[in-house]
């Protein structure tokens, strides 16, 4: 393969709470599907139809949010997030991608996306973990006030299943994939993209598999292109120059996943003692305390809206032993109680599946 003189053209920066169109970029395409104009969906949502031109351009979570609902109601198909989701792959991610196509093995691939994932996409955390020969990739979104979260992660879970085919061939499939959204009446467009068990209500949306994946070897790797694009990934990720409490911030909601989320684990994992955590944080304006309530609430208000979980295993999610500590703390961010929150947000109509 040649080597190129320059990996990638220079790209604009991400803002935080925006992600890059290149995810999303089939919404067009799946509305054609369904005999829907593209144009007037963009436009009822305010945006233009060029955004989807180039797959860099970013969009805000939000606007992406409410554009995925709209299509949602338009199609009346329950699954469109995951019909977005199957047409993309490691070209979603941009320069990510290429990166990790060229990684040596799956494992490196993907811890990877995971470290750079911020350069794609700002308002959400990919997070690789292993334990007892178990590996589990997840997505999470901690951007506040997202619509249709659950069909994002859907998206991006079925984007996720599409990268590691791409790095252990077509046949590849997950031994299970867990939703964190309430169960269609129709489960066989998951089954039949997956070709693996769907677990819905789960506690968030991840693909698992085999630890031992994450050794294959990548045959076609060439190490010389993939030392290039690390050097302009790296020197992407140094002019971005994230805020301290942003980056505070994906760690606490990716601590979450893993059941591990405190002050002193995330403190070490910046190699430094708690109280400079604390006094980092203050320079910024917050506390690590303030950034924690605010990724439960989130978390929750998720979890609380998108599936039907109860309510005691949403408080051990989020950190809360007790479910009564939980409402209270709920209370205090919403104004009203988790029960009444999820009640507002009833059953979703399924649309045609």
């Amino acid at each position: 393969m040649p080597l190129p003189s320059a990996p990638v053209r220079s790209l604009p920066i991400v803002p935080e709470g925006h992600l890059r169109i290149g995810g999303p970029l089939a919404i067009p395409e799946v509305l054609l599907r369904f005999g829907v104009d593209p144009g007037e969906v963009l436009a009822n949502v305010g945006l233009d139809a060029r955004l989807f031109s180039d797959p860099e351009h970013p969009v805000p979570f939000t606007v992406l949010g409410r554009l995925i609902s709209v299509c949602v109601a338009c199609t009346r198909c329950r699954h469109f997030g995951l019909l977005v989701g199957e047409r993309g792959g490691p070209s979603s991610l941009g320069l990510v991608g290429l990166l990790i196509r060229q990684a040596p093995d799956v494992g490196t691939a993907l811890r990877q996306a995971a470290l750079y994932l911020h350069l794609h996409d700002r308002g959400a955390v990919i997070v690789l973990s292993s334990q007892d020969e178990v590996a589990r990739i997840a997505y999470a979104i901690y951007a506040p006030g997202v619509e249709s979260s659950e069909q994002i992660g859907e998206g991006a879970i079925a984007i996720a299943c599409n990268v590691i085919r791409s790095l252990c061939g077509a046949d590849w499939a997950p031994t299970e994939v867990l939703l964190a959204s309430r169960r269609p009446a129709d489960v066989r467009p998951y089954r039949r993209f997956f070709r693996a068990p769907v677990r819905f209500d789960a506690e968030q949306n991840a693909l698992v598999f085999p630890a031992t994946v994450l050794d294959q070897r990548l045959p076609h790797a060439n190490p010389e292109l993939q030392r290039l694009l690390l050097e302009e990934v790296q020197r992407l990720d140094r002019e971005l120059a994230l805020d301290f409490s942003t980056k505070v911030r994906r760690v606490v909601r990716a601590g979450f996943v893993v059941g591990q989320c405190s002050a002193a684990r995330t403190a070490a994992l910046f190699a430094m003692q708690r109280r400079t955590l604390s006094r980092r944080l203050r320079a910024e304006g917050t506390t690590f305390e303030a950034l924690l309530a605010e990724i439960r609430y989130e978390t929750a208000r998720q979890l609380l809206t998108d599936t039907a979980i109860p309510m005691r295993q949403i408080a051990e999610a989020i950190g809360y032993a007790d479910v009564s500590v939980f409402t209270r703390a709920f209370k205090r961010w919403a104004g009203t109680t988790p029960s009444q929150w999820r009640s507002s947000f009833p059953m979703r109509s399924k649309g045609s599946m």
